[in-house]
């Protein structure tokens, strides 16, 4: 790939240290970039286990026997789907990260051809949205089994679409063009429409499916953030009203050391690195759309607990608040974009966002390019290509590195 050489000769403001640093992530964007063009931008999913052609039937559609072959795929430590039938595809969500990533490697290089692969992956999203809603969304390309409930393939999911829509507005910054921010709105209304809330007092909770009732905070923030977002270009209020409310239901249940349990039904009582960063980039986006400020010190407190919760001194990203292992791509990929986004407001993120990203090259990326899925030990590794997972997340995240090094 020729554009791989655009550093050369740039001249920079950040120091040597940095610099060489700089270098050594451009060359990891350079080097999974190459992968994902090889592969047509395809690769498994964490989750498409249903998809084994192979042995789907042997669970005779039973919660049971589903939840089995879907977690068994997912956490064998060798990948099994070639034997079972399951191909790579693209991903909704991947596809969405891509966009982002590749819009702030322009950003960063200058060099056109990242805009022409956004804009690629974005008119892809346009093509693939999932039918039958009130306005554009995004699910799953495959069947999904929780302990709760089971989603079928196109069904949206707020996480999708909140996520994706963000990649429009990014687009309609970077291009002025007004079918992104349409695209973008059309979100917002499916959001309003077809998703639902939980209401709690004066606040509410996003639903996670239109078809479901799941009090997730991570996906309830995300489409308050982007509800947030789009009303500040629009100046549409109702977004704003359900942006408000929501965000306030997230902030009323931060806990006592200022962590978010990922959900509040009482199986869902667990606090993760990577969901926890959502949350926070999901507030941030609200105050700075919005410039409501009465959440700021929550978020900061929030911020404060997972940057000192979840990563070992030489910047190995720790799971869960209890226990480092497995050691997860998307732990990386998110740490290494909250870090960065929070750069405005801490002096020292983007020195631990890049200890999490040089831990994460050298342990993490594969010679060919990609990144591995999860570390269980120094010996049990499961590589398995992920798209959106690993892939997408993870050149979204080092393209916001690089770029804000070299701003």
């Amino acid at each position: 790939m020729g554009n791989m050489t655009a550093l050369a000769g740039k001249t920079t403001n950040i120091d040597v240290a940095n610099r060489a640093q700089s270098g050594e992530i451009f060359a990891s964007i350079g080097r999974l970039a190459d992968w994902l063009e090889r592969n047509d931008y395809r690769g498994y999913d964490t989750f498409d286990g249903l998809n084994a052609k192979f042995l789907r039937p042997l669970t005779f559609e039973t919660k049971p026997l589903r939840i089995l072959l879907q977690q068994g795929v997912r956490r064998f430590p060798l990948n099994l789907r070639p034997l079972l039938g399951i191909k790579k595809s693209r991903s909704t969500k991947g596809m969405g990260f891509l966009a982002r990533g590749f819009m702030r490697l322009n950003q960063a290089t200058g060099d056109a051809i990242w805009n022409d692969k956004a804009e690629a992956a974005l008119q892809w999203l346009i093509e693939n949205q999932s039918p039958g809603y009130s306005g554009a969304c995004w699910g799953n390309h495959f069947d999904y089994q929780s302990r709760s409930s089971y989603v079928s393939k196109n069904i949206p999911s707020i996480v999708w679409t909140s996520l994706i829509g963000h990649a429009f507005l990014d687009a309609y910054e970077q291009f002025h063009r007004e079918s992104y921010l349409q695209v973008a709105v059309s979100a917002c209304e499916h959001i309003e429409r077809d998703l639902g809330v939980v209401v709690t007092g004066e606040t509410h909770c996003l639903n996670y499916f239109p078809i479901t009732k799941h009090e997730v905070h991570n996906a309830n923030t995300l489409g308050a953030s982007f509800l947030a977002r789009t009303c500040a270009i629009t100046g549409n209020k109702s977004y704003l009203s359900l942006a408000e409310k929501a965000i306030e239901y997230t902030a009323n249940y931060q806990r006592k050391d200022f962590s978010w349990y990922y959900g509040e039904a009482s199986n869902l009582h667990w606090v993760d690195n990577f969901h926890t960063g959502y949350v926070l980039d999901s507030f941030k986006y609200y105050q700075e759309s919005t410039g409501d400020d009465r959440f700021d010190k929550k978020m900061m407190n929030g911020y404060e607990y997972w940057k000192d919760t979840f990563f070992l001194p030489d910047g190995t990203p720790r799971y869960y608040d209890r226990k480092t292992l497995p050691l997860d791509i998307q732990c990386s990929s998110q740490a290494i974009d909250t870090l960065t986004f929070f750069s405005d407001r801490d002096p020292d993120s983007l020195s631990l966002a890049l200890k999490v990203a040089k831990w994460t090259i050298e342990n993490m990326q594969d010679r060919s390019g990609y990144f591995y899925y999860r570390r269980y030990s120094r010996s049990i590794v499961n590589k398995t290509p992920t798209l959106h997972w690993g892939q997408a997340t993870m050149l979204c995240a080092l393209a916001g590195l690089y770029k804000a090094l070299e701003q």
